[in-house]
């Protein structure tokens, strides 16, 4: 992890995406709570999640750059590094809608969208490589969870963008199977994602990188206590119909089609 410079961030640092996850814990945990009929506890908790917002925003939100910081460094102060990270921030809802556009616009600029799905590190970084492992490289998982911020914001359009890159990377691995990561190297006609020498395959982030893809295009969100299942498609042109089997367990011999 690095500042705009090149220089590395010493521990203890405050990441951003960590800081969603957080928010996310608290915000799920209190539904649970209201299905349980214990609307105290669940208040208590999205309480703490909406200051655990407020503070990020104040935190974390450079207007200089237009974008969240990477973490922020042992001196607290915000590592102004052009990272994927922040793509996790809008999976989680934790960015404010206000500001989730500029993010989004961020994300897919040349130097971080490789062609093959968004780098973990801008290419304008000085330290950074397309065949390291979290200096430039692509990560399925990385970008799935991003595609389903993307979705969650309501840009279906470039979460779509996302599922091709990432699935006709795919394409060109034996059996169809992700891998953990791959080059972050600019793809070009003719040209094929690189192989990163030690990466996993098959492995098991990457290979759910491929549900959290479906999930973003189909709109897909899940109500357990309630028994319901919230579908909101957008189909982009190179996937024309998709067929849902079993969505609805009364009538499995009657597959939904979403065109």
């Amino acid at each position: 992890m690095v500042y705009p410079d090149g220089r590395q961030v010493r521990q203890p640092k405050a990441l951003c995406e960590l800081q969603g996850y957080v928010f996310d814990a608290w915000m799920r945990t209190g539904e649970l709570f209201d299905a349980l009929g214990e609307a105290a506890r669940a208040r208590e908790l999205r309480r703490r999640a909406v200051e655990l917002q407020d503070r990020f925003e104040e935190r974390f939100w450079c207007e200089g750059i237009g974008f969240y910081a990477y973490a922020l460094d042992p001196d607290k102060q915000p590592v102004r590094t052009i990272a994927s990270n922040p793509g996790h921030c809008l999976w989680s809802g934790l960015i404010r809608p206000d500001r989730a556009a500029r993010v989004v616009e961020r994300l897919v600029q040349p130097d971080m969208w490789s062609g093959w799905g968004i780098r973990t590190l801008s290419r304008r970084n000085p330290v950074y490589n397309p065949f390291s492992y979290q200096r430039g490289s692509v990560w399925p998982h990385d970008n799935g969870i991003i595609a389903l911020g993307f979705k969650r914001y309501g840009f279906a359009e470039e979460a779509a963008r996302i599922a091709r890159d990432i699935s006709e990377a795919a394409s060109y691995f034996v059996g169809y199977r992700l891998p953990e990561l791959y080059a972050g190297v600019e793809r070009r006609p003719g040209m094929f994602p690189v192989a990163y020498p030690s990466a996993n395959v098959p492995q098991a982030w990457a290979a759910g990188s491929v549900f959290h893809l479906l999930q973003a295009i189909l709109g897909l969100e899940a109500d357990a206590p309630n028994g319901r299942l919230y579908v909101d498609p957008m189909l982009p042109p190179w996937l024309p119909n998709v067929t849902l089997r079993g969505a609805d367990r009364r009538s499995e011999s009657h597959p939904a089609v979403l065109a």
